[in-house]
């Protein structure tokens, strides 16, 4: 089975984006999937600084560890080092178009499309809401990530 390099970019690289890395590489691990997963964000408010508290508990009541992830922003270099660069909402998504140089290798799309249940294919933000937030966004973040897992487990073409 093919192995892929995927990236998981949110804005600030601290919420979103490290949950998706992880809960993308528990998953894969689980259905002997190999993906060679990081996450980025589009803006860097908060470069070298590890997920947001409230993301880490959140995943550890769930077997997940985030908390040696350090955020860093998107380079126009992971266009091409990726095969996947999976946005978690329609700005980030934008913000990634506007520095996506031209024939590259990674495959630009919205995280969300590959659950239908995601409201027009986005994660909420959770930041500045309260824990529920995060519990929402961990669920959410699941659901896409299996539907992912299966999407490129059963994928034919490259």
């Amino acid at each position: 089975m093919k192995s892929y390099k995927i990236l998981t970019v949110c804005l600030g690289n601290i919420c979103r984006s490290p949950a998706a890395q992880g809960i993308l590489e528990h998953i894969a691990a689980q259905n002997e999937l190999f993906l060679e997963i990081d996450s980025a964000g589009t803006a860097a408010y908060h470069v070298g600084n590890p997920p947001d508290s409230r993301s880490i508990k959140t995943l550890q009541r769930a077997g997940i560890d985030i908390s040696q992830q350090k955020a860093r922003q998107v380079t126009s270099a992971d266009f091409n080092k990726f095969d996947w660069i999976l946005a978690m909402d329609r700005a980030n998504l934008a913000n990634l178009k506007k520095i996506q140089p031209e024939n590259n290798r990674a495959k630009l799309v919205m995280f969300g499309e590959f659950n239908r249940q995601s409201a027009f294919g986005e994660v909420a933000d959770p930041y500045y809401g309260g824990d529920e937030g995060f519990e929402t966004m961990r669920l959410h973040l699941n659901e896409i990530s299996e539907a992912f897992v299966h999407y490129l487990q059963t994928k034919t073409e490259d």
